[in-house]
């Protein structure tokens, strides 16, 4: 599977293929793992990658070293954008995961300040070392955050803890994001990887559309009212009934064995 790899022309941005697993490294860790162009495109070929790769059925994204996770765009790079609108367009890496159809699963191993913390929300499930915080301190340099941060954060924690974090900018530990609901999981950092790894292949084990549609399921269902999204929902689950991978799951039920999935 190493030929399937992308070519990403930067070794800023490392990915490794384990089973159906795709795990994804930001390594700047001597920068906290900030985030340059090069490195938004590299994980913008990534996402492309993956959503297009049928050997990869879940990504894990963490950060090199033990102090951060991503603290965000190289504050530096910002400024060599010409206009105001020209960084409005710009191609950005939370709206590239954002756009992932595979689930995606966050291990922050550290600091998830500004746009790091986005990308870190941007994930379907967020798992926390012990030693993790997390910022939104934008407003601190006289801006807001970009990539969905209010919209993931009042979801995750309630408007009045998101506005606490995007009002103020200071961080919060991780046993304090695991009680407002933006992290899953708190763990010794030595078990976090681990457990990453080991959520992402019970997910990769299910039937993959199935997979995919839960996801984009939920997502819409941010969006809709409750009889909308149990209509959609409905809807769905009619075309994932109709899969190949829905017609193994009867069979290997009815004949008491694994399910052997293809994405078909």
């Amino acid at each position: 599977m190493t030929d399937s790899l992308p070519q990403l022309g930067t070794d800023e941005i490392l990915v490794e293929l384990d089973g159906f697993t795709a795990t994804v490294t930001i390594n700047r860790p001597a920068k906290l793992n900030s985030v340059t162009q090069e490195m938004s495109d590299a994980l913008v070929a990534v996402a492309t990658w993956a959503n297009e790769s049928d050997d990869v059925r879940v990504i894990i994204l963490t950060g090199a070293g033990e102090r951060s996770f991503c603290a965000g765009s190289d504050i530096r790079s910002l400024d060599k954008y010409a206009t105001p609108w020209d960084f409005r367009n710009r191609e950005d890496y939370c709206d590239a995961l954002r756009a992932l159809r595979k689930p995606i699963i966050a291990a922050i191993n550290g600091y998830a300040f500004g746009g790091g913390l986005e990308t870190a929300m941007t994930c379907d499930i967020r798992l926390a070392a012990e030693t993790a915080s997390l910022a939104a301190p934008e407003i601190k340099l006289g801006w807001i955050g970009g990539g969905g941060m209010a919209s993931f954060l009042a979801h995750s924690a309630g408007a009045s803890n998101a506005a606490l974090m995007l009002l103020t900018g200071d961080p919060i530990s991780a046993q304090q994001a695991l009680s407002w609901g933006i992290v899953s999981e708190v763990l010794p950092s030595q078990q976090l990887l681990g457990r990453a790894r080991e959520l992402a292949a019970v997910i990769a084990s299910r039937p993959p559309i199935a997979a995919e549609t839960a996801k984009a399921n939920l997502r819409a269902s941010y969006n809709m009212s409750q009889d909308a999204a149990v209509a959609y929902e409905r809807d769905l689950q009619t075309i994932t009934f109709a899969t190949a991978d829905a017609d193994e799951g009867r069979a290997a039920f009815a004949e008491k064995r694994e399910g052997v999935f293809h994405r078909r």
